[in-house]
């Protein structure tokens, strides 16, 4: 591994941590031969200190520029569909060493700023000491969001296409609260990574961090979390541990989706007045599970086991004797604290969600009220927990909000048909135009054409169906009357 830094103008960055496959060094000899050139009257006016770091500065300005001029393209005869290529000076390159040897010969005066550049950075990194901590709120003294978005893109210029789209994949879930002074920086950057992987999903961004489920290849998967964790944002503050895994791939998701937005994950409440930073106490997954044994071992007990998920969620898995709010939104969750306020008066609650996000602002709520005895959250939620506890305390399949529906990890099933009442957890659309409501019908019932959410549902769909005209028809059913709608205006903190 090696520690490397880049600088634009007077605007310093750090690369961090890069592995030594991230990018491909010259394979030709840059030092040159005239005593007068520009380099060597660069190298001689530095101190011994510095001179010593000059060769490594000058390959990685190299490497950089190199790693900019990489291009794809879908014009060329599909035999050729795997071959790395470099555009020019208006001409094309496909192997290395060419590129190499035409960079060395016609971009000497680039690769000496880029070289400068370098050197002035990793000059001020080892007379500067960057504070950081542990704490989601750290200063991390870098700007990195003044350099061009492919500078934290990684080369893949040794990994094919096919390394990029193959089956099966993986599906990545992850969050990380942080303060993010560019979000729209973030949200190009995202975007352009993304993009160069193959990955599909949503990925939230806002001025209090980042959220997102992405699926692809297992290659592209990985090099996305190692740029992550390169990145000066994220470093210090995010690990493996913080990216939980599935299976699935880029075709969980019909497309890719990033965008900026008030909040990471949407509670209706401005992230001033409800701050990440004043969260519960987070339990690992092992700790969680024994205070979950000893809820379930007492009769009577002072603690309270809530799922903070959409009924939805909670309907078809969930840890044993929780409280599951019925609730269809997360936005409506605080609404459903401030009207059940005693229910958590005294009491020791022991809270979790799908992967933890969710539980990160939803305690910072409960806690806000200042009537528990003591909150506590499961840290990585139900995703890290069944890491561990695949036959532990969590029945049924766990939601996720892609086209997968559900993961499991046992083979209970707690839910039914809404028709038959025959044992059935596997979420389908409702058939019905405009509705979307999840319905939970067995084949039986679905054979016999009971495809909707409710009978009124399910009426409106064959009216609908025998009228070519869908003008009239409403987004209106029993399951959504029957759903508490709270606007987000009321709620008071």
């Amino acid at each position: 591994m090696t520690t490397s830094s880049f600088c634009n103008g007077s605007e310093i960055f750090s690369f961090g941590e890069l592995d030594s496959s991230d990018l491909r060094y010259p394979d030709v000899e840059l030092s040159g031969s005239d005593s007068l050139a520009p380099q060597n009257i660069l190298k001689a006016g530095l101190d011994l200190s510095t001179r010593k770091k000059y060769a490594f500065a000058k390959k990685k300005a190299f490497a950089l520029f190199v790693q900019n001029l990489q291009t794809t393209s879908n014009l060329l005869p599909s035999a050729y569909e795997n071959v790395v290529r470099w555009k020019c000076c208006e001409r094309e390159f496909t192997d290395l060493p060419s590129i190499h040897k035409h960079v060395a010969a016609h971009h000497k005066d680039e690769i000496l700023q880029q070289t400068r550049h370098i050197l002035e950075e990793l000059v001020i990194e080892s007379e500067t000491t960057v504070p950081c901590s542990d704490n989601a709120g750290a200063s991390v003294v870098t700007h990195w969001n003044k350099c061009e978005i492919s500078y934290w893109l990684p080369d893949i210029s040794k990994y094919s296409q096919e390394d990029l789209t193959s089956e099966p994949g993986e599906v990545l879930l992850y969050y990380c609260y942080c303060d993010v002074k560019d979000s729209q920086w973030i949200c190009n950057w995202q975007r352009a990574l993304c993009q160069l992987l193959h990955l599909t999903g949503k990925i939230r961004i806002a001025t209090e961090g980042i959220n997102g489920t992405v699926g692809g290849s297992k290659v592209s998967t990985k090099l996305y979390i190692n740029t992550m964790l390169s990145h000066p944002l994220f470093r210090n503050l995010m690990s493996l541990d913080d990216f939980k895994t599935s299976e699935g791939g880029a075709q969980c998701f019909p497309d890719l989706r990033v965008g900026v937005f008030q909040e990471i994950v949407p509670m209706g409440i401005e992230p001033h007045r409800v701050s990440y930073k004043e969260t519960a106490t987070h339990l690992p997954p092992e700790t969680f599970h024994e205070e979950v044994g000893k809820f379930l071992a007492k009769e009577e007990s002072d603690t309270i086991l809530l799922d903070c998920r959409n009924f939805y969620e909670s309907k078809i898995g969930r840890f044993q004797n929780c409280l599951a709010p019925d609730i269809r939104k997360f936005s409506y969750f605080p609404n459903y604290v401030d009207e059940n306020l005693e229910l958590f008066r005294d009491k020791t609650v022991l809270m979790y969600c799908t992967g933890g996000i969710r539980c990160e602002r939803g305690s910072a709520y409960l806690r806000s009220k200042a009537i528990c005895k003591e909150v506590y959250q499961l840290k990585g939620g139900i995703h890290k927990y069944l890491e561990q506890f695949p036959d532990g305390f969590f029945r049924g399949k766990l939601f996720v909000f892609d086209g997968r529906y559900t993961i499991s990890s046992n083979n209970d099933i707690i839910s039914s048909c809404c028709y038959c009442g025959a044992a059935w957890d596997t979420y389908k659309l409702c058939t019905t135009p405009r509705c979307c409501q999840l319905v939970l019908a067995c084949s039986d019932c679905q054979n016999k054409g009971l495809t909707a959410c409710c009978p009124t549902c399910q009426n409106k769909g064959n009216t609908v169906n025998s009228n070519s005209c869908q003008e009239l028809f409403k987004e209106e059913c029993e399951c959504t009357k029957k759903r508490p709608k709270i606007p987000v205006e009321q709620i008071e903190i």
